[in-house]
């Protein structure tokens, strides 16, 4: 068996343990994505709660069988229940992600996620490659929540990301044009996805979504190689349409009805 054979076989485990297992996924996030991002975890078979009341987080996180958190439209309420959720879970070993949405953009967000990563410990850390290299502490090229057009993949990028996995224990990963998922010492570019994907405000959510889904799982490099691939594959089917409207109900279908098959024949990756 090759190596690409060894890997889609993993990919296609953790897609097929999540719709038997229909994990519960704890995604405390935005309320311009909540209802997507429900959706998406829903369509792959999991079953999504969007709890954050920060007296009863924990509890609920607890129960849960994986933890994603999202900075967009940041709130104290949020914020104080990130922390709760964050806290608990890297206690009981639950799986978590974090989205550094907009931390390239805000000395708030910024520092909230340095204190999020240190004191919560989460096992994947994603953003764009701005909000990569500003968690960083480099330079950055951020256009608001966006990554800025001179931070793009380069070696010096994939080291940077190289190093903050090594140093926080976390998979990271970057999404863009082309997705870099890396856990220090094996690193995977992903290269589905299409133009509308960056069109239809939530998606970036919706992966953070996936992510959480497919690493309750317990396997985290491949549960977010899946998320990301997944996200991408069904971009690419869904965008023979007319609109945005259009692509935004076709993807969550896609995601719902994409096959093995599908995936095999469509995922397209290299191995850095």
């Amino acid at each position: 068996m090759t190596n690409q054979q060894t890997l889609i076989n993993n990919l296609l485990q953790i897609k097929r343990n999540v719709k038997i297992k229909k994990p519960l996924i704890h995604y405390i996030t935005n309320p311009i994505s909540i209802n997507d991002c429900a959706n998406v975890i829903l369509a792959i078979g999991a079953k999504p709660i969007m709890a954050e009341h920060p007296l009863e987080v924990s509890e609920i996180t607890s129960a849960s069988n994986a933890l994603g958190v999202n900075l967009g439209n940041i709130t104290d309420v949020r914020m104080k229940s990130m922390l709760i959720s964050g806290k608990t879970a890297f206690k009981e070993r639950i799986p978590q992600v974090i989205d550094l949405v907009g931390v390239g953009c805000s000395k708030l967000r910024f520092n909230y996620a340095k204190k999020f990563i240190s004191q919560c410990h989460p096992d994947v850390i994603k953003g764009n490659l701005s909000e990569i290299r500003a968690i960083c502490g480099i330079e950055s090229n951020a256009k608001g929540i966006d990554a800025g057009e001179c931070d793009r993949i380069t070696d010096d990028n994939i080291e940077i990301m190289k190093k903050l996995s090594l140093r926080t224990n976390s998979v990271i990963a970057a999404t863009g044009a082309v997705d870099v998922i890396t856990n220090g010492s094996e690193t995977y570019l992903i290269k589905n996805g299409c133009e509308m994907l960056s069109m239809v405000t939530g998606t970036g959510c919706m992966v953070t979504a996936l992510i959480a889904s497919y690493i309750s799982s317990l396997d985290i490099f491949g549960g977010t190689i899946l998320a990301v691939s997944l996200m991408g594959i069904c971009g690419e089917l869904s965008q023979h349409v007319t609109g945005i409207g259009s692509f935004r109900t076709d993807l969550i279908d896609n995601l719902f009805t994409i096959s093995d098959n599908t995936i095999t024949n469509k995922i397209k990756y290299e191995l850095k």
